[in-house]
C-alpha cells in the first residue's frame, strides 16, 4: 500500500469513529396494569379486642384537693387546688425532688387561658411555661411543660405530672 492509501484509510477509519449510531428502536410500553382498588378495613388491636371502650366525655373539670406526698424515691408533693366548671379558682403547687432542687406553682402567677377539653394556665411572664388539668377516668392529671424556670437547678428535668384522685382528693 501507498502512502496515499493508508492516508485514505485513516481518514475513513476516523470519519467512522465520529459517525453517531442509528437511534435505537423504541422500547415497547409494558402491558397496562390492572389495579384495584383494596378498601383498607381498620382492625382492632388484639389487646382491645371485645372491650367496649369510650371516650372519655368533654365536661367541666371539678375538683377540690388539699393533700401531701411522698414517694418512694423521695420525692415530696405538696398540693392545694380548686377547680370548678372548669374555672381553676386556687392552685398552688410544691414539688420536692431529692437531691435535685424544688418546683413552684402559684396560681397568682399564672392566667387561664383555656378551660376545655383542659383547663390550661399560661404563665404571666414565661409564656411557653403552661399547666394543664385534665380529667381521666376517676383522675385528674395536672401537668406542666416549659417551665424550667420554676424550679431550682435541674428539678424540672425530674418532674412529673401531678395525678390527684378526683373524688377522695387524695395526690399521688
Amino acid at each position: 500500500m501507498t502512502c496515499r492509501s493508508w492516508l485514505l484509510a485513516g481518514w475513513l477509519v476516523l470519519l467512522t469513529g465520529c459517525a453517531t449510531p442509528p437511534p435505537a428502536p423504541p422500547e415497547p410500553e409494558p402491558p397496562a396494569l390492572i389495579v384495584e382498588e383494596k378498601k383498607i378495613e381498620s382492625q382492632p388491636l388484639k389487646y382491645l379486642v371485645g372491650r367496649h371502650l369510650k371516650p372519655q366525655p368533654t365536661r367541666p373539670l371539678n375538683v377540690k384537693s388539699r393533700c401531701a406526698h411522698r414517694d418512694a424515691i423521695g420525692t415530696r408533693t405538696n398540693l392545694q387546688l380548686l377547680v370548678k366548671d372548669a374555672l381553676v379558682k386556687d392552685f398552688s403547687a410544691q414539688i420536692a425532688m431529692k437531691g435535685h432542687g424544688i418546683c413552684r406553682f402559684n396560681l397568682k402567677d399564672f392566667e387561664q387561658t383555656e378551660k376545655l377539653p383542659q383547663a390550661l394556665l399560661r404563665h404571666k411572664q414565661d409564656r411557653d411555661c403552661l399547666v394543664r388539668m385534665w380529667e381521666e377516668g376517676p383522675k385528674v392529671t395536672i401537668a406542666f411543660n416549659s417551665c424550667p424556670k420554676a424550679c431550682e437547678g435541674d428539678a424540672f428535668s425530674y418532674l412529673w405530672p401531678i395525678m390527684v384522685e378526683a373524688k377522695s382528693g387524695r395526690c399521688f
